[in-house]
C-alpha cells in the first residue's frame, strides 16, 4: 500500500509533497538524490522493498524536492539555502523534532549543511554515495572535469526520458543490471518524466556540480555514518577516507555492490549496517554550543567625516536612521542582530544568501541617506558561550569586512561555494592573508543586485 501523499507550505508559499510511514521510535528524513516522483517510486518493487524494510527501523519522512515530482514547478530550482528551509517545513509538518538525516548522492551536501546549522534538530548524519564536491580542482583530484561534465549534461538534455537515454545514464552511474532490465528500463524512464523536465534535470545537475560543502564538513558534530558502494578504486577509496576525516567522529562503510541506489545492493549487508548504526544512536536533548552560521558585518565608510560635516545632531539622527534601516532588513532577511558597534553592525544568518541579499538591500537602502557601507560575510562553526556568540569564523568574517571597498560586499570562498544555484554572481577579488587568521584566503566581490525579497 502506498502511503499517502500530503503537503505543507514552505516558507515562500510552495507546496512541497511528503510522505511518512513506519512505526519506529526514531524519525529518519530520507533526502533522495537528484528529482523523485513519490508515487511513482513505489512502482517499482525492489525500491518499494528497501522503503518498507527502512520504516521497520524508524518513521521514515521523505519529499519532492521543489520542482520536481509532485511538488510546486518553480521557475528557478532551488540552492542548499532553500532546501535547507523545505527540510525544516517537511519535519515541522510531520511533527518530527529530531531526525536522522539520510542523504543520498547529491542531496548529501544539503544534509551535511543542514546537520551543522541545526544539530538541534538532528539525531544522526547518513551519508549515501555522497561527495562533498563534484568538480575537479587541484586539492579535490577525485572530481569530474567541467568537459566530462558538459558531456553527461549534454546528453541528458537531449535524451531525457526515453528507455535508451536511462539505459546508457545509469550505466554512467553504476547501474548496469538496470540497464540492462526491460522493466526497471522503464521504471527509470517514467521515474526520469514524472520527476523533472529536461531543463530541471541540468540545472539540478549543474547545482550539484558547482557546490563545495569540504568546509562545513568540521563544523558536524552529531554521529555520522557515510556508506560507498560500488566496487572502488583505490582513487575512490582515498576520496571516502578523505571525507571521513574531515568530519569529527564520522564512521566509514563498504558495501561492495556493482549497483549505486541502495536499493540495488545487497539488502541484508546494508540494513545490517543501517541497523547497528541506528541502534546506537541516543535521542537524547543536548545543549549543543557550536553551530555553522553565517555571519555578517558592515560599517559606515567615512563616517567620521560624515559626522564633522553634519555636526553632532545631525549625526545622531542619521545614525538613528541608518539603524532603523538595517534592522528592518534584518528582520526581512532573517537574520539575527548580535551587536552594534557605533556605525556598525554584526548580525548572523542560517544561510549565506539571504546575508548577502541583505547587505546588498542594506547598501541599497542606506545610499538614499547620502550612506556607503562595507559589508563582509563568512560561513563558519560558531561558539555560542553564556547567550553570547564567538570564534574564529567571526574573526574572519570582521577581517573580511575590513578588506571590503565602499559599497561592496565581500565573501569567503565558502559562502560563494554554498550558494550555487542561487542566481549570485561573483568575481575574484585575489588571495588575501586576514590579520589573526591562518593561511591566505581567496575572496569575491558580490556582483551588484537589487534584491526584491529574502527568496
Amino acid at each position: 500500500m502506498i502511503p499517502q501523499t500530503r503537503y505543507t507550505k514552505a516558507s515562500d508559499g510552495t507546496y512541497l509533497a511528503y510522505q511518512e510511514f513506519g512505526e519506529g521510535d526514531q524519525d529518519l528524513l530520507w533526502v533522495p538524490g537528484f528529482a523523485t516522483h513519490l508515487e511513482v517510486f513505489w512502482e517499482y518493487p525492489p525500491a518499494a522493498r528497501f522503503l518498507r524494510r527502512l520504516a521497520t527501523f524508524c518513521r521514515v519522512i521523505w519529499f519532492d524536492k521543489r520542482g520536481t515530482g509532485l511538488s510546486d514547478r518553480v521557475g528557478r530550482l532551488p540552492d542548499i539555502e532553500t532546501t535547507l528551509d523545505d527540510v525544516r517545513a517537511v519535519l515541522e509538518a510531520a511533527g518530527s523534532e529530531r531526525a536522522i538525516l539520510f542523504g543520498e548522492t547529491d542531496s548529501g551536501g544539503t544534509c551535511a549543511v543542514f546537520a551543522a546549522s541545526f544539530p538541534q534538530r538532528c539525531s544522526a548524519l547518513i551519508w549515501w554515495g555522497a561527495s562533498p564536491r563534484s568538480a575537479w580542482a587541484p586539492d579535490y583530484p577525485w572530481g569530474i572535469t567541467e568537459e566530462e561534465f558538459a558531456d553527461g549534461e549534454a546528453f541528458m538534455e537531449q535524451a531525457w526520458g526515453s528507455e535508451g537515454a536511462v539505459a546508457e545514464l545509469v550505466r554512467r552511474v553504476g547501474g548496469a543490471s538496470i540497464a540492462d532490465d526491460p522493466e526497471a528500463r522503464r521504471w527509470w524512464a517514467k521515474l526520469f518524466r514524472y520527476s523533472a523536465t529536461p531543463g530541471a534535470a541540468v540545472a539540478l545537475g549543474r547545482m550539484w556540480f558547482e557546490t563545495d560543502v569540504r568546509n562545513i564538513l568540521p563544523a558536524i558534530h552529531i554521529p555520522t555514518l557515510i556508506i560507498s558502494s560500488q566496487p572502488l578504486s583505490n582513487q575512490r577509496r582515498e576520496e571516502y577516507a578523505n571525507t571521513a576525516s574531515s568530519i569529527p567522529g564520522a564512521m566509514l562503510v563498504e558495501i561492495p555492490s556493482p549497483e549505486q541506489p541502495p536499493w540495488r545492493v545487497d539488502q541484508d549487508a546494508l540494513f545490517s549496517v543501517l541497523g547497528r548504526f541506528i541502534g546506537s544512536v541516543h535521542d537524547e536533548r543536548m545543549a549543543f554550543d557550536r553551530v555553522l552560521a553565517t555571519v555578517l558585518f558592515t560599517d559606515i565608510v567615512g563616517s567620521a567625516e560624515k559626522a564633522s560635516s553634519v555636526g553632532d545632531r545631525g549625526w545622531k539622527e542619521l545614525l538613528e536612521k541608518h539603524h532603523a534601516l538595517v534592522r528592518g532588513l534584518l528582520a526581512r532577511f532573517g537574520g539575527r542582530e548580535v551587536d552594534t558597534a557605533g556605525d556598525g553592525f554584526f548580525a548572523t544568518f542560517d544561510g549565506p544568501a539571504r546575508a548577502i541579499r541583505c547587505a546588498t538591500a542594506i547598501g541599497d537602502s542606506v545610499r538614499r541617506l547620502g550612506l556607503e557601507v562595507r559589508a563582509g560575510i563568512h560561513t563558519g562553526e560558531v561558539e555560542t558561550i553564556a547567550g553570547k556568540v564567538g570564534g574564529i569564523a567571526i574573526m574572519i568574517g570582521a577581517r573580511i569586512a575590513g578588506i571590503a571597498a565602499p559599497s561592496e560586499v565581500l565573501v569567503s570562498a565558502t559562502v560563494k561555494d554554498l550558494v550555487a544555484g542561487s542566481g549570485l554572481s561573483f568575481e575574484p577579488r585575489g588571495e588575501h592573508e586576514l590579520k589573526g587568521v591562518p593561511d591566505r584566503w581567496h575572496l569575491y566581490r558580490v556582483i551588484h543586485e537589487r534584491s526584491a525579497g529574502p527568496g
